[in-house]
């Protein structure tokens, strides 16, 4: 069973008509999540001793100042606030968190249906539809909170998590690892993109590539963490490298997302008894998300023994 984070409060963080990262993509993940074996559990609200693992007060403020009472503010061109963003983007960090301690106090793994994403989000910089690292800081609350030394975090959107590599440069107990299409947004992840310690492994892929070209770049990535041997994998879970998504041209298929998810769950088994969070990142067509959410989710569930 999959320990599923979600709440209302992230269906709050509105933004303007014809904007991709909108409310309704919840709507596709609980259309997703319909009949898998799931228990759900409510995101509670992040910290702001959270929100400073990864982000500087002054930041923190900044966002909080230009939260609107209505309307729309924006952070950066396709960035925006509206009056229930704040609480939106705590619930998603919140929901990280606590999905990492309940999978290290009791197994099995989570899944963090929230938005806003936040893979774009620099320490002192929102960008991208993103306010906070949630993935970045979920690791170095790993890290502090459980005496972690070893986490793998893995990001497969189609858009580079720069906000995630900016987070973690100076991280040594983190292994970053992000597949992406490029030349795309936002013009960061090239290989020689390698962190302070050498720990950020970078992978861009074709545009127009497909399934085959990202699973012969996993493979040899995955078997190095292996390796490694992580005590947790947090996953950067983006859908939009999807072959219907209106964002990106990777044209990956929902049997490529079930296949890398599969990967990533058999890696985990091997070396950290199978502990693994997801958390939601971008997918902007709603009929590829739910698909995708459905063969993801149902890979998490899947026990060692059908692997």
């Amino acid at each position: 069973m999959v320990l599923v984070f979600s709440h209302d409060d992230c269906l709050g963080h509105i933004t303007p008509l014809g904007h991709p990262e909108r409310a309704e993509r919840l709507g596709a993940v609980a259309a997703g999540l319909a009949g898998l074996d799931v228990e759900h559990r409510a995101c509670p609200l992040g910290t702001q001793a959270h929100i400073l693992l990864g982000h500087s007060a002054e930041y923190l403020a900044r966002v909080t100042a230009n939260e609107p009472k209505s309307g729309w503010a924006q952070m950066d061109g396709d960035t925006y606030l509206s009056p229930g963003s704040l609480n939106a983007a705590l619930r998603a960090v919140g929901g990280a968190c606590a999905a990492v301690d309940a999978v290290m106090t009791q197994g099995g793994r989570a899944f963090v249906a929230a938005r806003p994403p936040g893979h774009h989000a620099e320490r002192d910089t929102a960008m991208g539809f993103c306010l906070f690292g949630t993935v970045a800081i979920a690791a170095k609350h790993a890290i502090q909170t459980h005496g972690l030394s070893r986490v793998a975090v893995l990001d497969f959107d189609v858009h580079h998590g720069n906000g995630t590599q900016d987070l973690l440069w100076n991280e040594p107990c983190v292994r970053f690892v992000s597949s992406h299409q490029m030349p795309l947004y936002p013009g960061t992840g090239s290989a020689r993109e390698k962190g302070a310690f050498g720990q950020i492994i970078n992978v861009p892929l074709d545009e127009g590539s497909g399934g085959a070209a990202m699973r012969a770049a996993w493979a040899p990535v995955l078997d190095h963490l292996a390796e490694w041997a992580p005590q947790l994998v947090i996953l950067s879970a983006g859908f939009d490298a999807h072959q219907d998504d209106p964002l990106a041209g990777l044209n990956w298929t929902s049997d490529d997302f079930s296949w890398l998810t599969r990967a990533i769950c058999r890696l985990a088994d091997r070396v950290c008894a199978g502990r693994v969070v997801s958390c939601l990142e971008g997918g902007y067509d709603l009929e590829a998300l739910t698909a995708c959410i459905a063969v993801h989710v149902e890979e998490l569930g899947r026990v060692k023994d059908e692997r």
